[in-house]
This record gives C-alpha cells, sequence and structure tokens, in this order.
C-alpha cells in the first residue's frame, strides 16, 4: 500500500474533520516534546517520534488539500526566506 492509498483509506475510515484534529494533536505534541527537550527531560529520540508524526500528517494534509498549491505556497516561502537572507541588514 503505498502513501496515497494509506491517506485515501485514512479518511475513508475516520473522516477529514478527525484529520484536523489529529493534525492539532500532534503539532501539540511535537510542541509538548520540544520544550520538555530543551530543558533536558526527554532525549532526540522522542522529539524524532513526534516530529515523525507530525510529517505524516503534513504529507496527509497536502494530500488532502493539493500537492500542487502546497508546493506552489512553499515556493513563494522559500523566496521570500532567500530574500531575506540576501538582505544585508538581515530584516
Amino acid at each position: 500500500m503505498d502513501r496515497s492509498e494509506i491517506y485515501r483509506a485514512t479518511l475513508e475510515k475516520w473522516g477529514e474533520k478527525a484529520q484536523y484534529e489529529q493534525m492539532v494533536e500532534e503539532c501539540a505534541e511535537l510542541i509538548a516534546a520540544l520544550k520538555h527537550y530543551e530543558r533536558g527531560k526527554i532525549g532526540r529520540a522522542e522529539v524524532i517520534a513526534e516530529l515523525a508524526d507530525v510529517t505524516l500528517m503534513v504529507g496527509q494534509l497536502t494530500w488532502m488539500l493539493g500537492e500542487e498549491e502546497v508546493t506552489a505556497a512553499i515556493d513563494a516561502k522559500l523566496a521570500k526566506l532567500k530574500t531575506l537572507l540576501d538582505d544585508p541588514a538581515g530584516r
């Protein structure tokens, strides 16, 4: 089963709203893990596990919302970042 098939099956089983809620939950867990990591309460492995969860959800939401549109938005953000990096004042 490839990713698209898994994403489609996930939507069929739990629905779109549940996947949006899952993304929010996974982001919150990553935020908490990063704060704990920063304070030395957890190790890299726990942060990586949470990052993997968020990455999977990003893939699913990208698939749900349209890969072309998401890619175009990413390209625009990267161009803006490059402009900021090229600015001698760093702004």
